[in-house]
């Protein structure tokens, strides 16, 4: 049922006062009839206690000076009552012309005994009070009946209004309850409404926050949260924009020129030869490039498609440190490598690590002047794994430490000719570790090095 929530709440409002008022006039209606019947029962008492002192005060006067007491008593009652007496042997002293014509079935009664039965008399109800009373060693049974009508009326009637007022009262209730679900709801259709009006022109703008510390407050609160994430990320992506466009234009721009002025005039084959030695070079750090922006997007949409496998850190860092002592040779750098004598076993994907370490080890041989050292060091600790791979390079400012993992950010030291990138590395290299469930973190002094730290689960046994 697609209604509005306003809507759903006003049903839901006027279900439970519904509900509620059904109850109350059904626990009235009980009340009620216990009222009637306990009225109705104590009248019906009252009069044979009446006849009982009658009895009692007259009982040596005679059957016929009874009987005419007895008449003269039904006589003033004019509420409808009936009368009838019973001497010891069955002998009618006295009875109403109703209780004639329908000679009820009556139960039977042990002495001093009182009950209560409802009985029909002359086409009409009455309430029947049977007593056995003892009047100087004279036993009478006491018949004494008053009629249910007018308390039938006063009962019908009142659930006559029970069902005129039901409707009347869910009626009010459903406008009572549109109006306060209106009222409630009036903090939402603000909030919608501002919402509404964020764009990417005005992300800055936060909803309202309103005063009551309820769930509405809450609310708010979150979805400015999540705003300002939202500007954040938006403001990450046309920055990540920029800097990749500036970063591909660069390259694309000086193939295009290094091309166009080598096709000016005719060349001997070795300064040809030397062009396109320089166009291959610039297209190389392109792809290279290209691949690494490829590896972010695929990261951000959730699609990179790790293989999680069981993983021996100390033979894949040896792999790492052939690979790297390659990559040093050509600045005379020597690179060392300790590791445990057992295997250290982790849950990862074989691609991925192995570029975590290429990139912290080609950044140490690329900001290490020529004769430094590199040295990558494995050790464990309970559950984590720890790499470190530490040089003796030109080092990070401690200001730029902050920012190194974030994408196309690059320590100013690092900004040169001579060191190519697009600083692209370090971001790629915390997503990798983060997705390992681990952690990257790095330390470094100004002309003494840098120590790049990575802590990584180990394996279940």
């Amino acid at each position: 049922m697609n209604l509005p929530i306003r809507a759903r709440l006003t049903l839901l409002y006027c279900a439970v006062l519904g509900l509620t008022f059904v109850a109350f006039f059904w626990i009235c209606d009980l009340g009620f009839r216990h009222s009637i019947e306990t009225t109705v029962n104590d009248s019906s008492r009252t009069n044979l206690d009446t006849v009982r002192r009658l009895l009692a005060n007259s009982a040596s006067q005679g059957d016929e000076s009874v009987r005419a007491e007895l008449r003269d008593l039904s006589n003033l009652w004019a509420n409808g009552a009936l009368l009838e007496v019973a001497d010891a042997k069955g002998t009618w002293l006295f009875r109403s012309p109703q209780f004639l014509r329908a000679s009820p079935s009556l139960p039977q009664l042990a002495a001093s005994d009182i009950a209560f039965f409802t009985t029909n008399l002359d086409s009409s109800q009455y309430r029947v009070a049977l007593g056995l009373v003892e009047v100087r060693g004279a036993r009478f049974e006491i018949h004494a009946a008053v009629p249910t009508e007018p308390f039938d009326q006063a009962l019908d009637r009142f659930r006559i209004i029970e069902k005129e007022a039901l409707p009347l009262l869910v009626l009010l209730a459903s406008l009572l309850g549109y109006w306060l679900s209106g009222k409630s709801l009036q903090p939402v259709n603000r909030i919608i409404q501002t919402a509404e009006q964020i764009g990417a022109q005005n992300l800055s703008r936060r909803l309202e926050v309103p005063e009551p510390r309820d769930e509405l407050r809450r609310l708010t609160e979150t979805l400015n949260a999540m705003l300002a994430r939202i500007e954040a990320s938006f403001q990450r992506i046309t920055q990540f924009t920029a800097d990749a466009s500036h970063d591909l234009r660069t390259p694309v721009a000086m193939i295009r020129t290094t091309a166009e002025i080598a096709l000016r005039r005719s060349r001997p084959a070795e300064e040809y030869r030397d062009v396109l030695s320089r166009i291959l070079l610039t297209s190389v750090e392109t792809s290279g490039l290209l691949e690494n922006l490829l590896t972010l997007a695929r990261a951000d949409a959730g699609a990179a498609g790790l293989e999680m496998l069981p993983l021996d850190l100390n033979a894949h860092l040896r792999r790492a440190q052939e690979q790297g002592a390659v990559l040093a040779a050509g600045k005379s750098l020597s690179i060392t490598l300790r590791t445990p004598d057992m295997p250290v076993w982790i849950r990862a994907d074989e691609i991925a690590i192995h570029r975590l370490l290429l990139i912290l080890i080609d950044n140490a041989v690329k900001y290490t002047p020529p004769g430094g050292h590199c040295e990558i060091a494995l050790s464990q600790n309970q559950d984590r794994a720890h790499i470190a791979v530490k040089d003796s390079g030109i080092g990070i400012p401690e200001s730029d430490l902050d920012f190194i993992f974030e994408r196309f950010r690059r320590a100013d030291r690092a900004r040169s000719s001579e060191t190519p990138g697009a600083g692209l590395g370090l971001a790629i290299a915390r997503w990798v570790t983060q997705m390992h469930g681990g952690t990257i973190t790095a330390e470094s002094t100004v002309g003494l090095g840098s120590v790049f730290h990575i802590q990584l689960p180990i394996a279940a046994a």
